[in-house]
């Protein structure tokens, strides 16, 4: 959790509850809990007017990147969080993060006060200059589960379930609630690795036919709030 920058690849498959039990009942013998096994995941993620980074993103190009705001609880103004800046290039991701109490990262973000001198903080600025205008765009949330290796500290499987989102109430001070972006019995489950897959979990997705899949959740909610005001438009039209 105290790293702050990570490259590695990130395999997405959409699988069933039943799915997700067998598959632990297996990965105990090769990987441990991760120290924050358990968490409901709070994020904030940062856009134009125009949605310009999601829309950017979804059209697959070589370079993308997403900046947010990450919790792992229901937070005070106090609170320390997580402000990442997740860039991929080439199927590769890189993450910056730095760790900010909450009301010195929405300073920073918001206002663009920039809390210290350290180069991931530089980093992140240059985002915001970038692109300007900037304002927290969504919050989504979800139930995650983390495994980590027990060899390979690099590699982690996590898996997430009762994904939401609101255009809302945008706060990381405020619960986890908004609509799902997946059927309840659905699992997002996400495998981060440096070296690639083990044979056991290459074996387990064969065996149950499992496949990679492109799904981004900041992606899916922008398929959503297009299609509302799709409908919104029908009905002025009707």
């Amino acid at each position: 959790m105290n790293k702050k920058v990570f490259k590695r690849h990130e395999l997405k498959y959409i699988i069933t509850l039943q799915q997700m039990n067998r598959l632990i009942e297996i990965l105990g013998l090769y990987m441990n809990e991760d120290k924050y096994f358990k968490s409901t995941i709070r994020n904030i993620y940062y856009d134009t007017p125009n949605f310009l980074l999601i829309r950017t993103s979804i059209e697959k190009p070589d370079y993308k990147e997403k900046l947010r705001v990450r919790s792992y609880k229901t937070v005070d103004e106090d609170d320390d969080v997580f402000v990442e800046l997740k860039k991929k290039y080439k199927k590769v991701v890189y993450k910056r993060r730095e760790v900010l109490p909450y009301n010195a990262a929405r300073l920073f973000l918001d206002k663009k006060v920039l809390p210290n001198e350290l180069q991931i903080t530089k980093e992140i600025a240059y985002a915001l200059e970038y692109y300007k205008d900037l304002k927290p765009a969504i919050f989504l949330s979800y139930d995650r589960l983390a495994y980590i290796g027990k060899v390979d500290l690099d590699f982690r499987i996590t898996f997430d379930k009762n994904i939401m989102w609101r255009d809302y109430d945008i706060d990381l001070t405020k619960d986890a609630y908004g609509n799902l972006i997946l059927p309840s019995d659905n699992v997002l489950m996400e495998v981060k690795t440096v070296m690639g897959l083990p044979r056991w979990l290459l074996d387990f997705l064969g065996e149950n036919n499992i496949y990679k899949q492109s799904f981004s959740k900041y992606g899916n909610v922008y398929k959503e709030i297009l299609n509302k005001e799709k409908e919104k438009e029908e009905i002025n039209y009707a």
